[in-house]
């Protein structure tokens, strides 16, 4: 083995303490963050960080693509399209809550990010488990399935960012269960 071979899997754990700061820092800052907070919470130095990411814009960029790619696979390893709605909705929930910081980033600056890949990854999928639900009565149908990932997104989004220190299966438990006793169906109200 060469004395080289190691330095590609060095890299690539440099660039994820870097993304993984970065992710918290602008979660926590927003456009304040700088990036002598980022290298801070990566544990690096900030010359290490503007040696893989050019500039602020750059790093928020790959985080961005990062985060998408993220979404998509954990989407695609939920297979929501192969059980049960209420099911499926629970998976949604979890994999988006174990992106964490990288999924509020990426609701957050959805101007930003290629909106293409935004849709196409996590918008149409989610949305097309909310038609097949309403479609079979289990969800309320009175609201367009786009509003309801809208939602669901604004849920996750603000749970993951409360002060409520949740484990990551008890809030993905509490964001399921708030999501869906506002989204079941019901029968006619009474007087």
């Amino acid at each position: 083995m060469s004395p080289e071979a190691p330095r590609p899997a060095l890299q690539q754990r440099v660039t994820a303490a870097i993304l993984d700061g970065a992710a918290q820092v602008f979660v926590l800052a927003g456009e304040q963050a700088s990036m002598n907070q980022v290298a801070s919470v990566a544990g690096v130095a900030r010359a290490t960080v503007y040696r893989y990411f050019p500039n602020r814009e750059a790093l928020l960029a790959e985080l961005l693509r990062a985060a998408i790619e993220d979404v998509d696979a954990r989407l695609a390893s939920a297979r929501i399209d192969e059980v049960a709605p209420e099911e499926a909705i629970a998976r949604v929930v979890r994999a988006l809550v174990e992106i964490g910081d990288r999924f509020v980033l990426l609701a957050r600056e959805r101007p930003r990010s290629d909106q293409e890949q935004y849709e196409r990854k996590l918008v149409v999928p989610v949305r097309r488990l909310f038609e097949r639900a309403q479609a079979s009565g289990e969800i309320r149908a009175d609201m367009p399935g786009h509003r309801l990932v809208e939602s669901l997104v604004g849920l996750i989004v603000g749970m993951l960012t409360s002060a409520a220190p949740l484990g990551r299966d008890d809030l993905s438990a509490t964001i399921t269960s708030l999501f869906l006793d506002g989204a079941r169906a019901r029968g006619p109200r009474l007087p």
